[in-house]
């Protein structure tokens, strides 16, 4: 362990030590630290909620991240959609801000409108515009229009939204009763967006079907999803994606477990969006004539607009995963299991696999201990195996003990590792002048609420 981390650890420890002190000073009792029951940001968002009228609900993190010259401070990852196990290995800033309001047009008709905003290390985006209308059917179903997204299920410990769909303009309903097997949610998207300035260069649609909440067995439900691509595609083809999603609550009191298989083509993405759409980029010049030696160039004044697109392959992709998380009085966690393979329309396969997971620890009322290790391994046919080690230890302070609990401040260590064939890989970033590891630590504060 180098100095930096020797000293961040010591201060961790002092700072655990100073709080257990000043808490055993203010609460006389022997019982051990125990999660509550009830989320006090979720409470507290209610309460601004019902006070105004309006809806609010987002999501932030945010803070001090340092590490050696010429090392990441955060991303240490080989590629795969599961891979980076984020515990001490963001770096980065962003927040997505919404706000929503209801109108109550009587007869139990409600029409809305909703604005998320995003900032992104500082650069400023939409992640959704968009209206609905509800009770016209008689029922919970709804319509919207504009840009909007459904997030149905993530993994947080690789910052993953794993089935989701969204991202840009379209329209849908919502929430169609099936008769108590479930609802049903039905969009059509284009691959325009607030912040597609450049266009939509394939003409791409996308046609999506959630059949939700199916009941299975006690605790259990199963999610099925479907999406169809359709453009004009100079690489690739056409595709469709197909996902199944099965939930369990409670195996065990306090364990809840999910299982998901995934399969995906051409242009289709295996959580329910676009992928790897063609590139298009304009730009604005003075186009010279023939004669000058230079045709195709382009100069710079305010004359002529060229559109440059840069075709991208399709790909078949397969992913299975299982994740559970749990919490039994002051300890908690969520581990993952994964595999995934992308094989593009021209070019070879590559097989990801993924295993990792977090646990908290309440120490004190408002303390509590995490810890986070992982192996990520990306083979890819006719090149050598890489293979990514990860693991934090971080202490942490949040309303109560419990793993889901936000807002949370964290002091924390990191320390990755790689071998040469993922330094070679990665050589223009952490893998550069032939890095196999790196130490990094921060201060961090992560929140949601909704």
């Amino acid at each position: 362990m180098n100095t930096r981390l020797t000293q961040l650890a010591t201060a961790v420890l002092l700072l655990v030590g100073l709080h257990g002190h000043a808490n055993a000073q203010t609460e006389q009792t022997d019982e051990p630290p125990q999660a509550e029951a009830k989320d006090p940001t979720k409470e507290f968002v209610k309460k601004i909620n019902d006070a105004t009228g309006l809806e609010f609900w987002g999501y932030g993190r945010g803070g001090f991240y340092s590490t050696g010259k010429g090392n990441l401070k955060g991303g240490y990852s080989l590629g795969g959609d599961l891979q980076k196990y984020r515990l001490g290995n963001e770096g980065d800033n962003y927040l997505e801000f919404g706000i929503g309001k209801k109108f109550d047009l009587g007869d139990g008709i409600k029409w809305g409108v909703f604005y998320m905003p995003t900032i992104y290390n500082g650069k400023s985006g939409t992640a959704q515009a968009y209206f609905s209308l509800s009770g016209i059917f008689g029922n919970a179903a709804s319509l919207w229009a504009g840009q909007r997204y459904h997030r149905i299920q993530d993994v947080h410990i690789v910052d993953k939204w794993v089935v989701e769909d969204g991202d840009n303009y379209g329209a849908g309903i919502d929430d169609i009763p099936l008769w108590g097997v479930g609802r049903l949610n039905v969009a059509v998207h284009t691959a325009d967006s607030v912040d597609n300035k450049s266009g939509n260069p394939n003409n791409a649609k996308r046609i999506n079907l959630q059949w939700r909440d199916i009941p299975t067995n006690p605790g259990g439900k199963l999610t099925v999803t479907g999406g169809l691509i359709s453009g004009d595609f100079a690489k690739g083809r056409d595709g469709g994606a197909l996902g199944l999603m099965h939930i369990q609550k409670n195996l065990v009191p306090g364990l809840n477990n999910i299982v998901i298989l995934q399969a995906s083509s051409g242009h289709a993405s295996l959580s329910g969006k676009f992928y790897n759409l063609d590139n298009s980029t304009t730009t604005t010049g003075l186009l010279l004539p023939p004669g000058f030696g230079l045709e195709n160039t382009l100069l710079f004044a305010p004359l002529v607009e060229r559109t440059v697109i840069t075709p991208q392959s399709g790909a078949k992709q397969r992913r299975i995963l299982d994740s559970m998380d749990f919490q039994f009085g002051r300890f908690g966690g969520q581990g993952l299991i994964g595999y995934q393979t992308t094989r593009p329309d021209n070019g070879p396969e590559t097989k990801d696999f993924s295993l990792g997971g977090r646990v908290s620890y309440g120490i004190a009322k408002y303390t509590k201990l995490l810890a986070e290790v992982s192996t990520t391994r990306r083979s890819t046919d006719d090149q050598p195996r890489q293979t990514l080690n990860k693991g934090t230890i971080a202490v942490a302070f949040s309303p109560n003990t419990d793993f889901w609990t936000r807002p949370e401040l964290r002091i924390y260590a990191t320390r990755a590792s790689w071998n040469k064939a993922a330094g070679d890989a990665n050589a223009g970033s952490f893998g550069a002048d032939g890095r196999r590891h790196a130490t990094t630590f921060g201060i961090q504060m992560e929140a949601w609420w909704e």
